[in-house]
């Protein structure tokens, strides 16, 4: 649903959030979706338009894969969300000019059960 703004107005929400909403929707199927099933999985009052321009974006930046279905195209994620957001915290660490300062403040900022599980990874536990 739409975020309404002080005079009861719908906010627009940035090509991020709805980049993020249409990868949910995705990583929450077990197939992949067309533009129209990701739209009523979306709701919020999204233009069909708006959704199969967004997962085009997507499509474009290697996030989706494309699955031809006759005249209709269904859309999956290329990668599940760890895997992502694994990629996007290499890519900040690659970015900053020291890692090892990144990642210990990184570090510093984990709740306990975080921090077990890194230490568990570390070690080379698998669970």
């Amino acid at each position: 649903m739409a975020a309404t703004g002080p005079q009861g107005r719908a906010e627009r929400r940035n090509a991020g959030e709805l980049e993020s909403e249409v990868l949910a929707a995705l990583w929450a199927g077990d197939r992949a979706l067309t533009p129209a099933e990701v739209q009523a999985e979306i709701g919020g009052g999204l233009a069909y338009n708006t959704v199969h321009t967004i997962l085009k974006r997507l499509y474009d930046k290697g996030l989706v894969l494309r699955d031809a279905d006759g005249r209709r195209g269904a859309y999956r994620p290329a990668k599940n969300a760890a895997e992502l957001t694994a990629e996007a915290m290499h890519e900040a660490l690659d970015r900053g000019p020291d890692p090892i300062a990144a990642l210990q403040q990184f570090v510093t900022g984990l709740s306990p059960e975080e921090e077990r599980a890194l230490r568990e990874l570390l070690r080379g536990d698998e669970r």
